[in-house]
């Protein structure tokens, strides 16, 4: 499939504006074709009123239309082959097997939640039948479900140019809730996007979906953003990226006339902690294991583990030891694109000038080799030192790591009472370290939304029970997931119909559950009629 550089407004291509730029191979720096055309002022309004449009014929689509209308996508995305392997590699400097397993996992996803539809149950129906009778005042019928909130705006981010980008998991589950979706595609992978948003296309043509129930546009400005945040059709967003942008999203959300939700994933360093059994047993496969999550991917994973909290004794001076050699050893790696790697060194740089801060080690790649790449980087420092100065805890995006260096259980406990809000939390030890340690962990389930025992956060299933979300920074509202059949929910909204005939009522609450769902019908799930 030929690359334009255009947006893609429902069934139509459009580039009316007169910017442009271009997708750099972040490896060399050389600038891909073609030239990209940023989105008009004129062209987001068409593409927003398009939405609104869809939305009133494609929430009247079944779940079984829409299930296969989700298949197809994938389908499509799939039909592309190689030519989307190789672009989406040119565009981040990410590797061939990376990008291939990011396109299964993409996939996964549409097929994942065309299975919630067919189930569903996800829709949380319940039903409270009539008490004519009741004293002193009758019970009226009542019955409540979620229903699509309307066209969804949704931001692709730069460190998974699939998985939660422009077919990602925002816009799987915004289209599975019956939502219709305008994507911002992420300036770092243009082509990428372009062909991604193609395929949607091809699936809505193939599926009969209404023009207009998805659309992409692209840009480099934060006016493209801007004005889709506040367009009068958006009814949500979703968003993965910094806490900056976040922020500024929310902003504009809480600003309009009418506010609307802004579900951000925004910032997480992930502590690990590793308790004394668990050290004595295998101090030294944890350190390698550290290391390998912290480089995973160049670092450019939300859950990478940004912190590891030990107890300062022999045992941990042996880790440290183990920990330095490992990542002197560590490979550089190129980064997503120039601008991440300039935040990058300017972060660690920032650290270490800390007082109390020491760069432990940095890999010992020739630094001839790293002018486009990262190099790992190992920093400490004291549990004190951590509880006094706020700013190491802030995010480095990137293969780094700040070992905290406790002087006592409670010290550990101390550093993580300190924490701000985080995605996840591990948790190495014994079982009898996680009885010694319990008020550590009744802490991190206050900080966090995922707690891992024995393992590294760098792995994040795509499944019913997986919550990718956590308090604040982590996210704006760390009830929601961004990854998992839970996330449609943040874009359906409860609607409760008092009284109604049962020809009126959607066939999740008729009495006789034609679909099959499980539902709470006077306080008790069941599928049975009423």
């Amino acid at each position: 499939m030929e690359l334009h550089g255009q947006n893609l407004i429902g069934n139509d291509v459009s580039a009316d504006g007169q910017d442009t730029f271009h997708a750099r191979n972040p490896a060399t720096g050389d600038p891909l074709h073609p030239a990209v055309t940023d989105a008009t002022n004129a062209e987001i309004n068409r593409a927003l009123e398009k939405a609104e449009d869809a939305f009133r014929i494609y929430r009247q689509k079944t779940p079984d239309e829409i299930a296969a209308f989700l298949e197809r996508i994938g389908d499509e995305i799939v039909a592309l082959g190689d030519a989307l392997i190789e672009r989406a590699c040119s565009e981040t400097g990410l590797p061939t097997a990376r990008i291939t397993g990011e396109r299964g996992r993409t996939v996964g996803q549409l097929k994942l939640f065309a299975g919630v539809l067919h189930d569903g149950s996800w829709v949380e129906a319940r039903i409270d039948t009539a008490l004519p009778d009741r004293e002193p005042v009758p019970k009226p019928d009542l019955r409540c479900m979620l229903i699509p909130r309307g066209p969804v705006a949704v931001f692709g981010a730069s460190n998974f140019p699939l998985a939660f980008s422009v077919a990602g998991g925002d816009t799987a589950s915004a289209l599975a809730a019956g939502c219709t979706v305008v994507v911002k595609a992420h300036p770092a992978h243009p082509g990428t996007s372009e062909l991604v948003g193609r395929a949607i296309i091809e699936a809505a043509n193939a599926c009969d979906m209404p023009p207009g129930v998805f659309s992409m546009v692209q840009g480099t400005s934060n006016r493209v953003g801007e004005q889709l945040v506040k367009h009068t059709f958006t009814q949500a967003v979703g968003f993965t990226g910094s806490l900056g942008g976040g922020l500024a999203l929310f902003r504009l959300a809480m600003s309009r006339p009418e506010p609307i939700p802004v579900y951000a994933e925004m910032s997480s360093v992930n502590p690990v902690f590793i308790l004394p059994g668990a050290m004595a047993e295998r101090g030294e496969a944890i350190a390698e294991g550290l290391t390998g999550s912290v480089t995973l991917g160049v670092g450019q994973f939300c859950t990478k583990p940004g912190l590891a909290i030990i107890i300062d004794d022999d045992q941990g001076n042996a880790f440290m030891d183990k920990l330095r050699a490992s990542f002197q050893a560590a490979p550089t790696g190129t980064m997503l694109h120039a601008g991440i790697l300039s935040a990058y060194n300017k972060g660690v740089e920032k650290l270490a000038t800390i007082e109390g801060v020491e760069l432990s080690t940095l890999s010992e790649a020739e630094a001839a080799a790293i002018k486009t790449q990262a190099r790992p980087c190992l920093l400490t420092t004291s549990g004190q030192t951590f509880i006094e100065e706020p700013e190491l805890e802030n995010e480095v995006f990137g293969p780094s790591t700040l070992v905290v260096q406790c002087d006592s259980p409670e010290n550990m406990e101390a550093v993580a009472d300190n924490f701000e809000g985080h995605l996840t939390a591990t948790v190495h030890g014994t079982e009898e370290d996680l009885e010694t340690y319990r008020g550590l962990v009744r802490l991190l389930e206050r900080k966090v939304g995922r707690l891992i025992f024995n393992g590294f956060p760098t792995g994040v299933d795509v499944c019913a029970s997986m919550h990718h979300g956590g308090p604040y920074p982590a996210t704006l509202d760390g009830h929601f997931t961004s990854v998992g059949t839970a996330a449609i929910r943040r874009f359906a909204r409860p609607l409760a119909y008092q009284g109604f005939p049962q020809s009126a009522l959607p066939a999740e609450l008729r009495d006789e559950n034609p679909r099959g769902i499980f539902r709470l019908v006077n306080s008790k799930f069941t599928q049975d009629p009423v």
